[in-house]
């Protein structure tokens, strides 16, 4: 029986708009230890990490806000992931904001000789504090664990770079900066627009998607921004952007995702419940954590 770990990560200070703190409670108060308990997984809820606040005297760096308490939680949380990766465990991690996948995947990454990234987000995450427009580290995750940006963020748990750009996969990216784009020419990370899926349809993309990492990764980390779904499905973000992914279209990508077995560790972020309706984003989370992990419809 797979052992799933979960921990949880009560951080806001990637980025500027309060409320994503409470994502890990409002995703299990959704009903999420039921949901895979009663899919057979032997569930372990590590509960939260500790995450400090800045102090308000503490001089702000504009261009990375709040770095010192992000990476000083990326540490925590690396050595938690580590831990629980060393028992033979899947580390299944809640946020907070996306900056939490730097130490998600420092903990991670150093168990893979070539871990490959699914990244599921309305968003490419790829700025450094170069090119930020806000200095909001939950824009800069993936770009940190590139190797690239502040050695604050790129050197959790003492190694860079954590993974490589030719084994991440974005999926329904609609809100990219311009240095983001030439990033990704540049060092060739593959990446599905809303264009892409629109016109090949969403089983196309998966296809290819699990194809192309299948032969040539040993293991698979998924990292989902709920923002990627469109906001009338999932209200409680915090940079909404329209035109997303549909609640079907995920849950079939989930689906695939199941079906390919090749997923080590995964990260649901961004659920906002002061943004939200009625929990409805952390209850979509929720079910798409249990499709995730083989549920079914017959």
């Amino acid at each position: 029986m797979k052992k799933i770990s979960i921990i949880g990560v009560p951080m806001d200070l990637g980025q500027s708009r309060r409320g994503v703190d409470m994502g890990p409670s409002a995703i299990r108060y959704a009903g999420l230890v039921e949901r895979l308990e009663n899919l057979n997984y032997q569930i372990a809820d590590l509960g939260d990490i500790a995450i400090s606040r800045p102090d308000s005297k503490e001089e702000q760096n504009k261009k990375l806000r709040n770095l010192n308490q992000v990476a000083e939680a990326s540490e925590l949380l690396a050595k938690m992931v580590d831990q629980e990766k060393e028992k033979g465990h899947f580390p299944l991690v809640l946020g907070g904001d996306h900056s939490i996948a730097i130490g998600t995947l420092a903990g991670v990454a150093k168990h893979y000789d070539n871990l490959g990234v699914i990244w599921y987000d309305a968003h490419g995450d790829l700025n450094t504090d170069t090119t930020s427009p806000t200095g909001n580290i939950h824009g800069m995750p993936l770009a940190a664990n590139l190797g690239l940006g502040d050695k604050h963020l790129t050197n959790v748990l003492g190694y860079a770079p954590k993974i490589k750009p030719e084994n991440v996969v974005i999926i329904g990216a609609r809100a990219l900066d311009e240095p983001e784009k030439e990033l990704i020419e540049e060092i060739g990370v593959r990446v599905y627009t809303m264009h892409e899926i629109d016109r090949m349809g969403m089983p196309k993309v998966m296809e290819e998607a699990i194809e192309f990492l299948k032969g040539r990764v040993d293991g698979v980390h998924l990292s989902l921004d709920l923002d990627g779904l469109d906001p009338s499905e999932a209200p409680g973000v915090g940079t909404p952007v329209l035109g997303g992914m549909t609640y079907r279209e995920s849950h079939l990508a989930m689906e695939m995702l199941a079906e390919a077995n090749f997923l080590v560790s995964a990260e649901f972020v961004e659920v906002n419940p002061i943004l939200d309706n009625r929990n409805k984003t952390a209850t979509l989370a929720v079910a798409l954590v249990g499709s995730l992990f083989g549920e079914k419809l017959k």
